[in-house]
């Protein structure tokens, strides 16, 4: 049986609460829902800029995806979770940048699933996890 390693890096924000930032079983990772807050010192960026939110989001996420040992090639699903519906132009934006950056050409693009909810704190307008396979 495979075992499961704790993924961890400063690159993306400290779990605040009792969960792991990424784990990996076997060539599956999982990352767990990343937030716009700074890897450094963990406080929430951008208010009420749900683009610039985003962006921070999946930088977050790129860190962990990184750190276990994968990219955003990688990436077979990422889930969104916003706050608000009006929000999912500016998001899809920002996400759509994001990959144009971060993945060959002519890769084939993550599926994505996006919901609107509330969220753990009251400055994240986004959050989004991922799970990766690798080769």
């Amino acid at each position: 049986m495979t075992e499961k390693t704790e993924i961890r890096t400063t690159g993306a924000p400290a779990p605040a609460w009792v969960f792991s930032q990424g784990v990996r079983k076997g060539p599956v990772l999982q990352v767990s829902g990343q937030g716009p807050q700074d890897p450094r010192t963990g406080a929430y960026l951008y208010p009420g800029d749900v683009r610039a939110q985003t962006r921070r989001t999946l930088e977050n996420v790129k860190a962990v995806l990184t750190a276990g040992g994968a990219g955003v090639a990688d990436v077979v699903m990422f889930r969104v979770y916003l706050t608000t519906r009006e929000d999912f132009a500016a998001m899809n934006e920002a996400y759509a940048e994001f990959l144009a950056e971060n993945l060959p050409e002519g890769a084939v693009k993550p599926c994505r699933t996006t919901v609107m909810v509330e969220l753990p704190n009251e400055a994240m307008l986004v959050e989004i996890d991922a799970q990766a396979v690798l080769d």
